[in-house]
């Protein structure tokens, strides 16, 4: 077993929500880039809502990250070295790392973002368009899974003593995607064959999610106590109401009407509800 020797980081609420945000944003610009690479023009609709998704999520995040510094008006020191001026990229940090992934993330997504609103012309379009998204993808996958890396190595009890951490966030990234786009594609027209392609999307991703639970929980061995104290039960019974009540609810409802709206909302609660207990509970 690791020896751990560095204090916890004391992150807090503001960093739980960048990690969540942050996956929602790069699992459903990834999800854009899939629909829009297959299907043809029948998913343009699905796509354009997940880059419309996306961007929106994505921005909260930069504030999220200043705002945990203490002295916000220091974040540009993680991009910019103060004292020569030059870029501040150390590919051996994983917060340097995490902060340029976000940034050069954050055009990708603004340039979709405005693709989708219609306001970049023919600037997307045909294989030029497809590369740019497929790039964009490999960023926004990058940052959805990289949050769970960055735990993982940053020496702290149960977190360094699994490597599953980056996988677990990166599944439930995309989990948390699909629900959040399968609720947005409600409020559209003639959607119902929307969500019928979302729903199977997010039955798959759930199930890959509780694999990679049962994977990470075998991987603690015996650390996994820690995450099983009385006062964490509770919300790890909401991680996985957010993955096996949402199961029952397609096999019988078929992804359609209300039960189809509580399923992504357990998703999404689900989603959130575990960052906290892998945050907190390590801290703790």
């Amino acid at each position: 077993m690791p020896q751990h020797f560095v204090a916890p980081p004391g992150w807090e609420w503001y960093i739980v929500w960048y990690f969540f945000l942050g996956g929602l944003a790069g699992g459903a610009y990834a999800l854009g880039t899939i629909l829009r690479l297959v299907g043809g023009g029948r998913n343009t609709p699905l796509a354009r809502l997940a880059f419309l998704t996306s961007f929106p999520a994505l921005v909260i995040c930069p504030v999220l990250l200043t705002l945990d510094l203490g002295r916000p008006v220091r974040f540009w020191h993680m991009l910019v070295d103060s004292r020569t001026l030059t870029l501040n990229l150390k590919y051996w940090s994983p917060m340097s790392v995490g902060a340029w992934v976000l940034l050069v993330f954050s055009v990708f997504a603004l340039v979709s973002f405005l693709d989708a609103l219609g306001m970049t012309g023919a600037l997307l379009g045909g294989g030029r368009g497809r590369a740019f998204t497929v790039v964009g993808a490999v960023f926004g996958l990058f940052l959805a899974g990289y949050t769970g890396v960055l735990l993982s190595v940053s020496n702290q009890p149960v977190w360094s003593d699994t490597w599953v951490l980056g996988v677990l966030f990166l599944v439930s990234a995309l989990s948390v995607a699909t629900a959040a786009l399968a609720l947005l594609a409600r409020l559209r027209p003639s959607s119902d064959g929307a969500e019928r392609k979302l729903v199977r999307a997010d039955r798959f991703f759930i199930v890959l999610e509780l694999i990679v639970l049962v994977v990470f929980f075998v991987s603690l061995g015996a650390v996994a106590g820690r995450f099983l104290e009385p006062r964490w039960l509770l919300l790890w019974a909401v991680v996985v109401a957010g993955t096996v009540v949402p199961l029952a609810i397609h096999a019988r409802a078929g992804g359609r009407g209300r039960p189809a709206i509580l399923a992504s909302l357990l998703v999404l609660i689900g989603g959130l509800a575990l960052r906290v207990v892998v945050i907190f509970a390590a801290q703790s």
